[in-house]
């Protein structure tokens, strides 16, 4: 299906003034060629702001837009294309006629940072192939290598191998201490679009839930694909609206996602508990095998994306 766009538009929100006093004036060259200047850092700086990118139909089909928010250490481009080039789940939603809008969240990508530990009170984390490689359930952490026809991966895996290194260009730093600042922003861009559907990864898909919850009047649906938090069940806000998890392969197995799944699988007892309505899909319990924590990059991400847009169409 086509889809024709009447506008692509950018902006940033959530932010606030730091102001900055007393740090050194420094020597630097900045310009090519050119010879050490002065910079005074002291002065105003804008923080806490995210990045929106919104692809708005010519006719859209449905009345809500749909949001897209990445997982820890990643951008929007998460969404965009998959590392071997196929379409994101950013087309399949414009092809399925919603307006869309991608987000680089507090601190990443195209949303900037600020200094450490001036206004950011603690230094970035980076993420390793070598962790990634475990954490993302390509393969146990011994099967990482740097060459990469030397790696060793599950035996039934859906991601695109050979394009794990171009993955690994698009990570970025990340603070661990950002939940509130990141909240405020994705509140102040539901405040702007009006109500909307919630599509969150990993730490993304956390932040769905809470949003779910502390902002009923803003949120429509929520999908959260393999969320790697929820919110305190004690806190829960009844939210009528219908929620979609989707899991992938190798967690039962691995310590740290388990314990991620249990506390998902915990505040979603409490969601039904609340007469909300959510529909779990555990992919290995339906037999489909090799789905990796990047279930949008993984060679079925179409059919996965396709049957999310399904769900969406019988919850609303």
């Amino acid at each position: 299906m086509a889809f024709h766009l009447k506008n692509i538009l950018s902006f940033h929100i959530g932010s606030r003034n730091v102001s900055l006093h007393g740090r050194p004036t420094e020597m630097r060259r900045l310009a090519q060629g050119g010879t050490p200047r002065a910079i005074d850092p002291n002065g105003d700086y804008q923080s806490g702001q995210m990045y929106v990118q919104g692809y708005l139909q010519a006719h859209p089909v449905h009345p809500y837009p749909v949001i897209l928010w990445h997982g820890g250490g990643m951008t929007g481009v998460n969404w965009e294309t998959t590392p071997d080039g196929r379409p994101g789940w950013l087309h399949y939603f414009l092809e399925g006629g919603f307006d869309v809008y991608v987000c680089d969240a507090v601190e990443r990508g195209r949303a900037g940072w600020n200094a450490f530990p001036d206004i950011y009170t603690d230094t970035p984390l980076f993420r390793t192939k070598n962790e990634a490689w475990d954490m993302f359930r390509l393969g146990t952490r011994e099967g990482y290598h740097t060459d990469p026809a030397q790696r060793v991966s599950y035996q039934e895996m859906l991601f695109p191998l050979d394009y794990f290194d171009q993955f690994a260009c698009q990570w970025v730093p990340r603070w661990a201490d950002h939940e509130v600042l990141t909240m405020n922003a994705y509140r102040s861009l539901l405040e702007k679009t009006g109500p909307a559907i919630i599509i969150g990864h990993s730490q993304g898909g956390g932040f769905a839930l809470k949003a779910a919850a502390e902002l009923p009047h803003l949120v429509r649906a929520t999908v959260a694909l393999e969320p790697s938090g929820a919110p305190e069940t004690a806190a829960l806000t009844i939210n009528p609206h219908a929620h979609l998890i989707m899991w992938g392969d190798h967690i039962t197995e691995h310590p740290i996602w388990s314990r991620y799944k249990n506390t998902v699988d915990a505040y979603v007892a409490s969601l039904r508990g609340c007469q909300v309505h959510v529909d779990v899909i555990d992919l290995p319990d339906e037999g489909i095998r090799g789905n990796t924590h990047f279930l949008m990059m993984d060679s079925n991400a179409e059919f996965l994306a396709r049957r999310t847009i399904s769900w969406l169409s019988g919850v609303y």
